[in-house]
C-alpha cells in the first residue's frame, strides 16, 4: 500500500506545478456550543494571478463570508487529524469522541441522537463550496503504530468561470492497541457550483456519503490490568466484549466480532434564481465584465438524508450484558438497529436592501419535513412544517456584523420547537481585533434515541420527557496582531435530558448553568515560541452534568524559516486536565452516560514531541506521542477506557496546481 501511495504521488509531481508559497496561518477556536462557535482564518493561498500561484477560495452554503485554505503546520489535530484537540476520544484514533469543552446540541426539530462519530463525518453544514483561478489537488498520508493509517484526497476545479465541483475522500483506519478497538472509516463528499450567463440563476449540489466502523470492546477488565508485567503487549489485555474471539486487520477490510457501523447519506440541491440589475463594465478595448447585483431571490432547497445506526455484536459475553443492561443475550448475534430517512423541501424569499452587497439581506422562508423511522420490530412516520426568517446585515466596510434569526415548527411532531438568535459583532483595529456579542435560545424536542431504544435482546420507551431548552450568551474577542482568541460562554438549562444508565434515559427537571471560559494565546520571542490553550468550566447546580474545570493545551516550539523556503517548527505537547467523573460509554445505544462513582484521573500529562515542516506545497508531521507511558500508568479517556501507549506518527500533506 505505501508503495502504491508514493507511485501516485510522482504522478501527482509529474503532471502539475508545484505552489510557489504558502504563507503560515492558523485556525482559531473560540469554543463555546451551538451557535456560538467562530473559526477565524487568516488568508494563506491568494495571490496576485502569478503562473505559479493560484486564487482559491471557498464557502458554506447561507455564509456570504470567503474562508481561505489553511496552509499552518502549527496544530496537528486540526489542521492534519481535523479532530480538534479538546475532543477525547475512547483512546484510539477513530473511535467515538466527546468534546471536553461541553458543547451541547442547540438544534430545534427532529434528531435521531447517534452523535459519537460525528466528528469524523460530513454533513452539509461544513460543505464547502469553492472558486479556484487554477486546479487545485491536495493528498495526505498518515502512517502510525499498530498498522494506523490515513489518507486524505482533495480536488476542486472551475471547468468554466461559472461551474466548479470538489470531490473529498477520506479514509481512517486505526486497528488500535486494545483488542476490537479497531476503527476504519470512509467518508466522501461532492460539492458544485453553477451559474447561469447572465448570472440571474445559481445551483447548489452537495453530496456525502459517511460509512463508520467503530470496533467496540466495552472498556478493559480493569484498570490495575495495566500494572501487571505479562500484560506489557495491550494487544493480551482481557476487555469486556469481543475478547476471545480471533480478529484479522487489513487496510479495506477489518473484521471486528463488535462494533458500531454507521452509514449516513445526504443530497442537498439548492437553487437561485435573482431579480436585480446588470451592468457591462468596460475593462479595456477588447474585455468587457458583466456585473449583476441581486435585488430579490427566489430559494428552493431539496434536502434527503438516510441514516443507519447499528450495533453488531456477533458472539455476546453475557456478563457484561447482565452487568451494565440487566439481560443476558442468547448465543445469537446482539443488534441494534435504527433507520432514519427524511426528506424535505424548502422555500425562502431573500430581499437585498442595498445593492452590491449580498450580505446585507432579510430572508423568509417555510420548509415541510417527512421522516421515516425503521427498527427491528416497528416502523414510525410523520412529518414537520417550519417557518423561519433571517436578517443579516454584514457592512461593506467590514466594521461591523449583525444577525438576527428565527425558526419556529408550527405543525408536526416536533410542533413548538424554536431557535431564536442573534449576533452583533464589531471590528474595533487591526491592533485590537473583533469582538462579539451572541444570544441563542432553543426549545426543543430531546432527541429520538432518548425516547425509544431497542434490540433483538430489550425494547425501552421514555414517554415522559418534555421539551428542552437551552440559553446561550457569549462574549467573544480575537486579535490576529496579538495572536489571542477569548470566549466567554453562559448557558442555562432547563429539562436537561441525558442517559442516566448505559440504557435508559432520564431528563433534570430543575434549572441550572454552566460558565465557560476559553483561551488561547501565542507568546512570541524569536525564533521560539508558545502556544497556550486553556478553559475553564463550572457546572452551578447538582445537574447530570459532568465536565473537568481545567483544561489546558501547551505547545513549546522552535520556529525559524530556513534556506529561504523550509518553514520549520518542532518542539513538545503537554495536555492536561484535573480529575473529574468522566462519561461512561454505552456500545450498544452509542451514548455517551453520565455516572458520578469513577473519578479519571491523570497519572501524568499527556506528552507528545513533535518536529513540523513545510517547504513551499509540501507539510511533514513527524510526531512521538504518549511519552509519558515510559514512566507513569496510561491517562484515562473515561472508566476502563485507557489512552494508547507511545506511538510514532508521521503524516504528509501535498498541495498541487495542475
Amino acid at each position: 500500500m505505501r508503495q502504491l501511495l508514493i507511485i501516485i504521488a510522482l504522478l501527482f509531481l509529474s503532471g502539475a506545478q508545484l505552489m510557489a508559497q504558502f504563507n503560515t496561518g492558523r485556525f482559531g477556536n473560540t469554543g463555546g456550543g451551538g451557535g456560538g462557535t467562530s473559526k477565524m482564518q487568516r488568508d494563506t493561498s491568494r495571490h496576485e494571478h502569478e503562473l505559479d500561484t493560484l486564487t482559491l477560495t471557498y464557502r458554506y452554503l447561507g455564509e456570504p463570508t470567503d474562508f481561505t485554505i489553511d496552509s499552518s503546520v502549527a496544530d496537528f489535530q486540526l489542521n492534519y487529524l481535523k479532530v480538534p484537540a479538546t475532543y477525547a476520544t475512547l483512546g484510539n484514533s477513530g473511535s467515538a469522541a466527546r468534546n471536553l469543552i461541553f458543547t451541547p446540541l442547540m438544534k430545534p426539530g427532529f434528531d435521531a441522537g447517534f452523535h459519537s462519530y460525528d466528528i469524523y463525518s460530513n454533513s452539509h453544514q461544513n460543505a464547502r463550496f469553492y472558486h479556484t483561478t487554477r486546479p487545485y489537488s491536495e493528498l495526505s498520508y498518515l502512517v502510525g503504530g499498530k498498522q494506523e493509517q490515513i489518507i486524505g484526497i482533495t480536488h476542486t476545479q472551475n471547468r468554466t468561470e461559472r461551474f466548479n465541483f470538489a470531490f473529498d475522500y477520506r479514509k481512517v483506519n486505526a486497528p488500535g492497541f486494545f483488542r476490537t478497538q479497531n476503527s476504519n472509516h470512509d467518508t466522501y463528499r461532492l460539492t458544485a457550483h453553477y451559474q447561469s450567463k447572465n448570472k440571474r440563476a445559481n445551483t447548489y449540489l452537495s453530496f456525502y456519503y459517511n460509512k463508520i466502523n467503530g470496533g467496540e470492546n466495552g472498556g478493559i477488565r480493569a484498570d490495575s490490568i495495566l500494572d501487571d508485567p505479562s500484560y506489557k503487549q495491550r494487544r493480551n489485555v482481557p476487555v469486556f466484549l469481543g475478547n476471545s474471539v480471533s480478529r484479522s486487520y487489513g487496510f479495506f477490510g477489518t473484521s471486528s466480532p463488535v462494533k458500531s457501523q454507521y452509514q449516513e447519506t445526504g443530497l442537498l440541491l439548492q437553487q437561485q434564481y435573482d431579480w436585480g440589475r446588470g451592468d457591462s463594465i468596460h475593462v479595456n478595448d477588447t474585455t468587457d465584465y458583466y456585473k449583476f447585483d441581486p435585488v430579490f431571490r427566489v430559494q428552493y432547497t431539496f434536502n434527503y438524508q438516510n441514516s443507519n445506526y447499528q450495533f453488531i455484536d456477533a458472539v455476546p459475553d453475557t456478563g457484561f450484558y447482565r452487568m451494565h443492561y440487566d439481560f443476558a443475550p442468547s448465543a445469537d448475534t446482539l443488534q441494534a438497529k435504527h433507520v432514519w430517512k427524511m426528506i424535505s423541501n424548502d422555500l425562502s424569499l431573500i430581499q437585498f436592501p442595498i445593492r452590491g452587497n449580498l450580505g446585507h439581506f432579510i430572508k423568509a422562508g417555510a420548509r415541510f419535513e417527512s421522516i421515516t423511522g425503521t427498527f427491528l420490530d416497528a416502523n414510525i412516520n410523520f412529518s414537520n412544517l417550519a417557518l423561519h426568517g433571517e436578517y443579516r446585515n454584514k457592512t461593506r466596510n467590514k466594521l461591523w456584523d449583525f444577525s438576527a434569526k428565527g425558526e419556529f415548527y408550527v405543525l408536526g411532531q416536533n410542533r413548538g420547537d424554536y431557535s431564536v438568535a442573534g449576533m452583533l459583532q464589531r471590528h474595533l483595529n487591526d491592533f485590537l481585533g473583533d469582538m462579539r456579542l451572541t444570544f441563542t435560545n432553543v426549545n426543543r424536542e430531546p432527541s429520538y434515541v432518548y425516547k425509544y431504544f431497542n434490540s433483538t435482546r430489550d425494547t425501552w420507551y421514555n414517554t415522559e420527557l418534555t421539551k428542552e431548552n437551552i440559553t446561550q450568551l457569549q462574549f467573544a474577542t480575537e486579535s490576529r496582531k496579538l495572536k489571542y482568541n477569548l470566549a466567554v460562554n453562559y448557558f442555562l438549562f432547563n429539562n436537561y435530558t441525558y442517559f442516566k444508565d448505559y440504557y435508559h434515559s432520564d431528563q433534570y427537571k430543575s434549572l441550572f448553568n454552566l460558565l465557560q471560559i476559553v483561551f488561547s494565546k501565542k507568546f512570541s520571542l524569536e525564533p521560539f515560541a508558545w502556544y497556550a490553550d486553556i478553559a475553564f468550566q463550572q457546572v452551578h447546580g447538582n445537574a447530570p452534568v459532568n465536565v473537568p474545570a481545567f483544561w489546558t493545551r501547551h505547545r513549546f516550539a522552535f520556529e525559524k524559516r530556513l534556506y529561504k523556503n523550509l518553514n520549520l517548527m518542532t518542539g513538545v505537547e503537554v495536555r492536561y486536565n484535573t480529575d473529574y467523573y468522566a462519561d461512561d460509554y454505552s456500545p450498544i445505544t452509542g451514548q455517551f452516560i453520565y455516572q458520578d462513582s469513577v473519578k479519571v484521573k491523570y497519572n501524568f500529562p499527556d506528552l507528545a514531541a513533535f518536529a513540523n515542516f513545510r517547504i513551499k506545497s509540501f507539510s511533514a508531521y513527524v510526531r512521538a506521542e504518549n511519552l509519558n507511558t515510559f514512566f507513569a500508568k496510561n491517562n484515562f479517556a473515561a472508566p476502563l477506557y485507557p489512552y494508547n501507549n507511545f506511538s510514532f506518527r508521521v503524516g504528509l500533506r501535498w498541495w498541487f496546481i495542475n
